[in-house]
């Protein structure tokens, strides 16, 4: 499958609200001439968080490109390797924490990408990649979360699927674990995410490594075919809660005319 393909599948199957964000790390001059050349791009005209990028991406449908100077947010600064630790970030995150010490200890122990190792980051529509991403962004309720789990967990033979969840830093952050562990993760937003506009509906994030997404795909497509939907709860049926006590018919509907008839709704 293309990557528009992926997306178009993702979209119509687990009825994501948002386009999957593909997330692509730009490390020298022949990539990023390589990402400028392959896709329609913009860039920010002032600078602005990564989740700012990334709310162009899944709700506009533009592919933003991204660099130290046009990124304002220090958190992700520091995981993209564009910013040291300094006493001023430490202290910005001790709100967090019980002392500065420990709001220290928490940041050093975040991932992060090299000094120096991007040089730009390109943040767009999964549709629209020129190429495949280094890490795939979906915000999402928690029931695709869990359906996004299980067909990673399906293909990549991994249980129990263990993840990460950081101080501050949930979208840059779990991008960069995801792309360095080369592992799902599933994460909270950061604790400004909502006041700021950045979610809507309380959506929690996964991460899905851009080397694996197409397998995910293809397990979803195959679920599809052999069900007629992608649902895991109750295979042929898009209402979700008819998975009460492993689908026994708690939930009918019939009409007045049927009122006698037995088994009506079913």
């Amino acid at each position: 499958m293309t990557f528009g393909e992926i997306e178009t599948l993702l979209m119509n199957e687990l009825r994501l609200y948002h386009h999957p964000i593909a997330v692509t790390f730009l490390k020298n001059e022949e990539q990023l001439t390589r990402f400028k050349n392959g896709v329609s791009y913009v860039t920010p005209i002032k600078p602005l968080t990564f989740c700012q990028w990334e709310t162009a991406a899944r709700m506009q449908g533009k592919t933003v490109l991204g660099t130290a100077e046009t990124l304002a947010c220090s958190n992700a600064k520091v995981s993209f390797g564009w910013r040291e630790i300094d006493d001023n970030e430490i202290r910005s995150q001790c709100k967090y924490t019980r002392d500065r010490e420990q709001a220290e200890r928490f940041l050093r122990s975040k991932p992060r990408m090299n000094p120096g190792e991007v040089l730009a980051l390109g943040v767009g529509p999964l549709g629209q990649t020129p190429f495949e991403p280094d890490v795939v962004h979906l915000y999402c309720d928690s029931i695709q979360a869990y359906h996004l789990a299980l067909d990673y967990m399906a293909v990549s033979d991994t249980h129990p699927l263990e993840t990460q969840l950081m101080m501050s830093s949930a979208a840059c952050g779990g991008s960069v674990w995801s792309y360095q562990q080369q592992k799902f993760n599933f994460s909270t937003p950061c604790s400004g995410s909502y006041n700021a506009g950045k979610t809507e509906r309380g959506e929690v994030y996964v991460f899905i490594p851009g080397s694996r997404i197409a397998e995910l795909a293809q397990r979803l497509k195959e679920r599809v075919e052999k069900n007629g939907t992608g649902t895991l709860t109750r295979p042929g049926d898009y209402f979700p809660g008819g998975d009460i006590c492993k689908n026994c018919p708690l939930i009918g509907f019939k009409s007045p005319a049927c009122a006698d008839c037995e088994g009506a709704g079913n």
